[in-house]
C-alpha cells in the first residue's frame, strides 16, 4: 500500500490506494486501474493548484464538459442508436449503453419526477472512486464531479441542455453514489438551415477523441 501526496502543508494532500495487478489481468483490467489512478492524479494536482474545493469541483466539471463535446461523436459511431424521442429513453441511452461502454457499469434508473423530466443514476460501483480516500479536510471535493462535465456537455451537443449533480458519495459516507439530471429545455440556436432540433449532433464539426476503459 502506497500513499500518494503532494509538497507543500497537509492540506494539499490527496490520498488514494496503489491496486495490486496480476500479470494475467485482462487489458481491459489494466485500462482500468491506469484510468483510475491517472484520474486520482489529477485531482491531487488540482487540489495543489486551487485554494479551495469549490474551484476544484469547477474545474472537474469543466474538463468533464470539454471531453463530453467530443466524447459524443465516438459513442454515437460506436453505439449506432437510434433518435431518442423523450427523455426517458435518453436516460436508457445514458444508463444502459453509455455508462457500460465506457466505464464498464450500468448504473440504475430511479427516482423520477413526476413530470418526467428528472430522474437519478445509481451506482453502486464507481470505477472513478477505486483506491480512493478522501482526507477530513477535502470534505466538500466532489471527487467524481468530472462525470457530471461529460454528461452535460455530451448532452449539450444533442441540443439537451441539463442540469447534473452529484447528491449522494459513497466517498462522504454514502451506501450508493447518486447522480442527479434534469432536463432544462431543448437548445434550438445556431442550427443550419433547414435543419430540425434533433437528439444527435452533426459528427463532422467535431473533433475525435477515443476514451474506453
Amino acid at each position: 500500500m502506497s500513499r500518494q501526496g503532494g509538497r507543500g502543508t497537509e492540506s494539499k494532500k490527496m490520498y488514494w490506494y496503489l491496486p495490486f495487478i496480476s500479470p494475467s489481468a485482462s487489458l481491459q483490467l489494466m485500462n482500468s486501474e491506469l484510468f483510475t489512478l491517472t484520474y486520482g492524479a489529477l485531482v491531487t494536482q488540482l487540489c495543489k493548484d486551487y485554494e479551495n474545493d469549490d474551484d476544484v469541483n469547477k474545474q472537474l466539471d469543466k474538463m468533464g464538459y470539454n471531453i463530453g463535446v467530443r466524447l459524443i461523436e465516438d459513442f454515437l459511431a460506436r453505439s449506432n442508436v437510434g433518435r431518442c424521442h423523450d427523455f426517458r429513453e435518453t436516460a436508457d441511452v445514458i444508463a444502459k449503453i453509455a455508462f457500460k461502454m465506457y466505464l464498464g457499469i450500468t448504473p440504475s434508473i430511479t427516482n423520477w419526477s413526476p413530470g418526467g423530466d428528472e430522474f437519478s443514476l445509481i451506482l453502486e460501483n464507481n470505477p472513478l472512486v477505486d483506491f480512493v480516500e478522501l482526507p477530513d479536510n477535502h470534505s466538500t471535493l466532489i471527487y467524481s464531479n468530472l462525470l457530471c462535465g461529460v454528461l452535460r456537455g455530451a448532452l449539450e451537443m444533442v441540443q439537451m441542455a441539463v442540469d447534473v449533480k452529484f447528491v449522494q458519495d459513497t466517498l462522504k459516507g454514502d451506501s450508493v453514489t447518486e447522480i442527479r439530471m434534469k432536463f432544462i429545455r431543448r437548445i434550438e440556436d445556431n442550427l443550419p438551415a433547414g435543419e430540425e432540433c434533433c437528439p444527435f449532433p452533426f459528427p463532422w464539426r467535431l473533433p475525435m477523441l477515443s476514451f474506453q476503459l
